[in-house]
């Protein structure tokens, strides 16, 4: 009998209700978007199902602006692996914005990797109505 390829399925994207990661249960969806306002605490990410992968390992990856840790060096992007732990499992991938949140602003990609190749892939803008934050910067994509 043949193995089955693995079903990658992003299901949701956008805000979330705030998550708690010693849960079992993945966090509410509130808002379906890219864009998200740069306000203390928000919860923003994406869930995925993935079917038929278990025992494999996924890599993900939460590449952020040019964020400064308290030493004002530019911290690395946030990565990590998790073992697949069924054949029908669901994941959470996602970040909440903290002070100071000038330097949190700007595009956020996350990206999921099964079997060295990217599965999911989504960007989202972290915006302030800060007037005192350069346009560029806050829409580095422009």
């Amino acid at each position: 009998m043949a193995k089955q390829k693995p079903v990658i399925k992003l299901q949701t994207y956008g805000i979330y209700e705030h998550w708690d990661s010693k849960s079992k249960a993945l966090p509410t969806i509130k808002t379906f978007t890219t864009d998200i306002p740069a306000e203390i605490d928000i919860e923003f990410g994406l869930t995925v199902n993935i079917k038929h992968a278990r025992g494999n390992k996924i890599f993900y990856c939460i590449d952020h602006p040019n964020i400064s840790n308290k030493e004002g060096q530019l911290c690395a992007a946030f990565t990590g692996e998790v073992q697949i732990k069924n054949n029908d499992w669901d994941f959470y991938l996602g970040d909440t914005i903290w002070a100071p949140i000038d330097d949190k602003c700007g595009p956020w990609r996350m990206t999921i990797e099964l079997n060295k190749k990217i599965v999911v892939d989504k960007t989202f803008h972290v915006f302030t109505e800060n007037k005192n934050v350069d346009f560029k910067k806050r829409f580095s994509y422009m």
